[in-house]
């Protein structure tokens, strides 16, 4: 089973810096319908399609989604006594009435594979169940202080800031972007490279990391403008700094990517790019990054560079975070690469840069991850070997294809 790293396109949203609940709405428009952090969608194998509700009342908007939204034992996103389906068994007793407890899998959302309700998968969700609810969506997150309601200044709201209340520790058969530790680090978005980083708000309400390769281009993933009716481009692109923003108005994927094919195989992981054009120069008065094809320098070479990154993570609120020293750990023959970056559900169309000696390069973007057994996820991402030879005649407006406005 695998899964897209920070989706485009499907079910709710989670925290935000100023609230608990994981669909908390956001000042920028992240999934999501609510901004920035989405459930993530199962890359599916044909197994886990998720199980049913129990009655109740489930007038919460985001009743059945496996999440408990109630406040206290959920995220707080909806009333007390609205999302009955989804809390019922945390209420009355954590049981393992999951279809697939017992697997070795969790399959609780967030920290599990999100196949089965919250409280149902005991057995395999026991050890790691002190998770839940939990994020680093505090502003001054990753500082090594715990200010949560009575610690410190007690200025973060409560399960706001995990990392330094509960430790960086993290079960290494989590299905998320730790590998036994969370390296991620808040940082500072008017230096580069993350001067050049930003959120694209789709207008259909989703949310992906892209970033400036060019002053009026930028590079995200390929899913992160399909859905079921095939490409949709209109989106608007918000600088992590300077409060700048742009809209898309034109794109450029690969031919033969297929959204569908993408969701359900591992097969065109390497065709997971996207290129944007803009309305608007951002990157004259921003900066951007270049391009470089690491990977195509030789295995030796490619492992051993220092990479960068940092995305708009689901548990983060609207904080721009990331890891700023990993490593690419295999190379794959479809212009992919593994690496052990601490990505996750909203890094999805990020980038990984390294060091050029006179500024930065963008060398991959963040595609999806694929569940380990008993092991760390594996982490995939697209390498510039995929794209690269697209961005000049893109960025000097000679190929790509305009984006219409609604309705036309």
């Amino acid at each position: 089973m695998r899964f897209v790293a920070a989706a485009a396109v499907i079910l709710g949203s989670i925290a935000v810096a100023t609230l608990v609940g994981s669909h908390a709405p956001s000042s920028i428009a992240d999934t999501r319908s609510y901004p920035r952090h989405l459930v993530t969608p199962i890359k599916a194998e044909g197994d886990k399609p998720g199980g049913g509700a129990a009655r109740g009342d489930d007038s919460c908007q985001y009743a059945n989604d496996h999440e408990c939204d109630e406040p206290g034992i959920g995220t707080g996103a909806c009333r007390m006594n609205t999302d009955h389906s989804d809390c019922v068994h945390l209420r009355t007793g954590e049981d393992d009435s999951c279809q697939w407890h017992g697997d070795g899998e969790c399959d609780e959302p967030n920290f599990g594979s999100g196949a089965c309700t919250q409280g149902t998968d005991r057995a395999d969700c026991g050890n790691i169940a002190w998770l839940r609810n939990q994020n680093d969506s505090c502003a001054t997150a990753f500082n090594g202080v715990c200010e949560e309601p009575g610690h410190g200044s007690g200025s973060c709201r409560p399960h706001t800031d995990r990392a330094d209340c509960l430790g960086r520790n993290r079960p290494m058969a989590i299905n998320d972007h730790f590998f036994g530790h969370d390296d991620r680090v808040l940082v500072p978005v008017n230096q580069a490279p993350w001067r050049f980083v930003g959120a694209l708000n789709m207008d259909r309400g989703s949310e992906c990391t892209a970033t400036l390769i060019a002053p009026n281009v930028i590079i995200t993933a390929a899913h992160c403008i399909n859905e079921d009716n095939g490409v949709d481009a209109r989106a608007t692109f918000h600088s992590a700094s300077g409060n700048l923003s742009a809209r898309v108005v034109a794109y450029l994927t690969d031919r033969r990517f297929d959204y569908h094919r993408f969701g359900s195989t591992n097969d065109i992981d390497g065709l997971d790019w996207a290129l944007l054009r803009l309305d608007r120069p951002l990157g004259a008065q921003l900066g951007y990054a270049g391009v470089q094809n690491l990977t195509g320098r030789g295995a030796q070479i490619a492992r051993a560079a220092n990479l960068m990154q940092a995305g708009y993570a689901w548990d983060t609120g609207t904080h721009l975070a990331g890891d700023t020293r990993c490593h690419i750990v295999a190379i794959h023959r479809d212009n992919t690469f593994a690496h052990a970056c601490d990505t996750t559900r909203g890094d999805s169309g990020s980038s990984f840069f390294v060091a050029n000696g006179s500024g930065f390069d963008v060398i991959g973007v963040d595609s999806n991850f694929r569940s380990n057994h008993g092991g760390p996820i594996i982490n995939i991402a697209v390498s510039a070997a995929s794209f690269q030879p697209h961005v000049a005649d893109f960025a000097a407006g000679r190929t790509g294809v305009r984006v219409e406005a609604k309705g036309k």
